[in-house]
């Protein structure tokens, strides 16, 4: 759909009319074999039913279900993905020098109301004939996706362009979180939020309540949608995702929002009392 001989239309100009990372025009991705697609799609399901299991459980999967694969192999392939166990461990790391790392902000606050806390996160979306990777911006409250982007490449670009979307359509949270991922702790992600005086929390390593809750979302989707349609190009794919999160925000009740569709929920307020919102989202 990119021309780049068009003079008078730039290349960054049809990105943006496109809803396209202008990154991934550039970009020609390595093709992963027919067996390597394969077997990072049965990862992809594991994962969600066992998001604890690292290369050495994934390998063992595997090879139960008759595939002679190492684990060097594998863990390549979950890196690709973007997988990472979650489990509790201590924060070993040594940061960036050019990416600061934020304390956690959401421990024992009670979440009772719209754009208090947005939150953001990446998965590996499956394809017919390869893959690409899905970023979301949701309101932790209401459980509304606010934006999303599809990349082929696990760079800022698309994060960022979902971030900028998010403001435009409905203004800004009070506290922001992610994991220490790079596509959020890259200074061009972060500014964004503080020129906005927006608290910027990020989860340590592996932490285990925020990934239970938005694994959530990932796993209804790709049960609900992706694996149930083998889409064969990013149209296709687009197109799907469109129409399921249009569903799951418009018309998908939720019992944590007393039955009311993330949409209702948002644009309506809270129904439930602080304490019984703190029960909630201390489950999650």
């Amino acid at each position: 759909m990119i021309d780049p001989k068009r003079a008078r239309l730039p290349i960054i100009r049809q990105c943006t009319l496109l809803h396209l990372n202008r990154s991934g025009v550039y970009y020609r991705p390595v093709s992963q074999s027919e067996a390597n697609l394969e077997l990072m799609r049965l990862i992809d399901a594991q994962f969600l039913e066992t998001p604890y299991y690292g290369s050495r459980q994934m390998t063992w999967h595997l090879r139960r279900l008759g595939h002679g694969v190492g684990r060097n192999r594998v863990r390549r392939l979950m890196a690709i993905m973007g997988l990472r166990a979650i489990y509790q461990k201590p924060r070993t790391s040594v940061p960036h020098p050019e990416h600061r790392k934020y304390p956690y902000l959401l421990r024992d606050l009670v979440i009772d109301r719209p754009n208090q806390v947005w939150c953001a996160d990446i998965t590996y979306i499956p394809m017919k004939r390869g893959f690409l990777y899905l970023v979301a911006i949701m309101d932790w409250f209401t459980r509304k996706i606010l934006s999303w982007r599809l990349s082929n490449t696990m760079d800022a670009e698309f994060c960022i362009e979902a971030l900028q979307d998010a403001f435009t359509r409905y203004g800004a949270p009070e506290i922001f979180n992610t994991d220490q991922g790079s596509q959020f702790t890259t200074p061009r992600f972060t500014g964004l939020l503080e020129e906005r005086q927006i608290r910027i929390s990020m989860d340590g390593r592996g932490r285990w309540p925020y990934h239970v809750f938005i694994e959530r979302l990932w796993r209804s989707l790709k049960y609900e949608c992706v694996y149930l349609h083998a889409f064969e190009t990013g149209s296709e794919l687009r197109v799907g995702l469109t129409k399921w999160l249009t569903h799951y925000n418009g018309q998908r009740p939720h019992t944590a929002l007393a039955g009311r569709t993330p949409d209702e929920a948002y644009h309506d307020g809270p129904t439930a009392t602080p304490s019984e919102w703190r029960h909630n989202n201390n489950r999650v």
